[in-house]
């Protein structure tokens, strides 16, 4: 199993151990996710040193708006999107709920030079929504997304789901999918077919149940996995290796 979605330099303990302690429970691949030019180089050096990490390299939305100079961060970036450990380019999309309609369009400009980007190095593009999903499918609907699209941390409904998997995107569910109350996203979770799914952390942050309050970390994804297996119906090692098996579609080998 691989977790798509992680930020070890913000989990704050050694990167090295994590990895290890994800190894442990057989979580053999992590995707350490920058969201700004400093975490991307960070993420970018941590995938020159380990073999179980590849790198995404963005600005986050909430961030474009806050960049003195976002052309010049924009081509950073881009400098660091040529790197062989760097597999996608995120995560980048649209946040609605921390920034208000004053910085939208800084944000519309950043995500629409990242989808850029990603086509021009043939990387998969990590889109991060929050309540924004009318509006980050009509950038992508404009702009043509590229070959492969990961929704991070998938937080729409049902028939945001359905619009996705449409389009040819890949869902990926992080521990919400634990919590009793999500129940839109346990229904996106049960209607997304496995071919169209990953699983992440997102760590620290969304700890599953039943560690709602702890800091999260990459060992954890088991308990995600186990929940998807659950809502979708499925024997729990098919729906492994499919989700497995999707993550090297969109990530390539790990191996250097």
């Amino acid at each position: 199993m691989l977790d798509a979605h992680t930020h070890l330099d913000i989990v704050g303990t050694d990167p090295g151990g994590q990895v290890a302690a994800a190894a442990a429970v057989g979580v053999d691949r992590l995707v350490q996710v920058g969201v700004d030019v400093d975490s991307s180089r960070w993420s970018v050096a941590l995938a020159e040193q380990l073999p179980s990490v590849v790198a995404a390299v963005a600005l986050h939305p909430n961030d474009a708006p806050r960049q003195a100079d976002l052309d010049e961060a924009l081509r950073q970036i881009e400098a660091l999107a040529a790197h062989p450990r760097v597999r996608a380019v995120g995560e980048t999309g649209l946040d609605y709920f921390r920034t208000g309609e004053e910085g939208r369009g800084r944000q519309e400009e950043s995500f629409r030079a990242h989808i850029a980007i990603a086509k021009r190095y043939n990387l998969t593009l990590m889109i991060h929504d929050r309540d924004a999903h009318a509006d980050v499918l009509r950038i992508l609907d404009e702009e043509g997304p590229p070959e492969r699209v990961m929704m991070h941390c998938f937080s729409g409904d049902r028939e945001f789901a359905l619009e996705c998997v449409k389009r040819g995107f890949v869902l990926s569910f992080s521990g919400t999918v634990t919590f009793d109350n999500a129940r839109a996203v346990r229904e996106a979770a049960a209607t997304t077919p496995i071919e169209s799914m990953l699983v992440e952390t997102d760590a620290p942050f969304l700890t599953p149940a039943p560690y709602r309050g702890r800091p999260n970390g990459p060992y954890l994804i088991p308990l995600t996995v186990r929940a998807l297996a659950d809502l979708a119906g499925a024997d729990l090692a098919e729906v492994c290796a499919t989700i497995s098996a999707n993550g090297e579609r969109l990530f390539g080998p790990w191996s250097p």
